[in-house]
């Protein structure tokens, strides 16, 4: 076995392993902006026929200004809570990452309205006559394949939707059938629970922290937010399970991960807890010892 040559200790111990595991979680979240970003310009180009500009860039691109900001705050999280000594979280510092959460949140809370954004509009449906919708293969529609996937319709397609009752969705070229529409607006308001529930979470993190660092974390407090995260996180497992049931692959992978992330840090928030109660209790002994020695 090989061993470390300052410390003469195992280099593969289950604190290695543990804190690998956990920063290829992340790696793997961060790669993840890439899949997003091309999903999101794919079905872009469908449901904004004229173009994406600033007005609707947070609803087109709702997954990837959702996500970039949520890997900033995933790592300032296990800044704060596993590799800064609290004694620094604190002065300039504190502002400094206070105005970098302040920013992450503006994006996120954004991202939050272009997923609602995008619900409305999958949602927004009217009826699409058409006896043989094999005679629009050059129409330049596209159909609803999936949620944020609308491929140019062709003759595979098309022989697909003939025979059912067909929809369009508002404003643009995409046709489908109403099973399909309906299974889009599922996923689409699903995406809008999942954000608002991510958003509590970080509400609750917040706010603990914060107690935590201004010792006023009691035990009442803790169990309050015990609750209301298994709560929270269990609507966010709901909507994992909901996106495998679905097939939707991509939502349940990167589901899957930012929930072990967030579990990395809990078990972080747990282990500071742990400390700062330690570190109180032999505090009030080496007082109480004091206050003897002083009688």
């Amino acid at each position: 076995m090989k061993v470390d040559p300052v410390t003469h200790k195992p280099w593969v111990t289950p604190g290695r392993v543990f804190t690998a595991f956990k920063y290829t979680v992340f790696f793997l979240l961060t790669f993840n902006v890439w899949f997003w970003y091309r999903e999101d310009a794919a079905a872009a180009a469908h449901l904004f026929p004229g173009g994406v500009d600033w007005h609707n860039l947070n609803q087109a691109y709702s997954a990837t200004v959702d996500t970039v900001p949520w890997l900033i705050l995933l790592y300032l999280f296990e800044l704060e809570t596993s590799v800064i000594h609290d004694d620094k979280l604190r002065g300039g510092l504190k502002w400094v990452l206070m105005l970098v959460r302040t920013v992450c949140y503006l994006f996120i809370i954004s991202a939050f309205w272009g997923y609602v954004g995008n619900w409305f509009q999958i949602t927004n449906l009217a009826p699409f006559a058409a006896a043989d919708p094999c005679a629009l293969l050059d129409s330049g529609l596209s159909w609803i394949q999936d949620y944020d996937d609308y491929p140019p319709l062709d003759a595979t397609a098309c022989l697909g939707l003939a025979g059912h009752e067909l929809v369009q969705v508002a404003g643009t070229d995409i046709i489908g059938t109403t099973e399909a529409a309906r299974a889009a607006g599922l996923l689409a308001l699903t995406d809008v629970i999942n954000s608002l529930a991510w958003l509590l979470v970080v509400f609750i993190l917040e706010v603990e922290v914060l107690l935590q660092l201004w010792n006023k974390l009691g035990q009442r407090l803790v169990r309050v937010f015990q609750v209301s995260k298994v709560v929270v996180y269990g609507t966010l497992f709901g909507a994992a399970v909901y996106w495998w049931m679905a097939g939707d692959f991509l939502d349940f992978w990167d589901a899957f991960l930012w929930l072990i992330a967030f579990v990395f840090i809990e078990m972080n928030i747990f282990k500071w807890q742990a400390e700062v109660q330690e570190e109180e209790a032999h505090g009030h002994g080496v007082d109480d010892l004091a206050a003897l020695d002083g009688s």
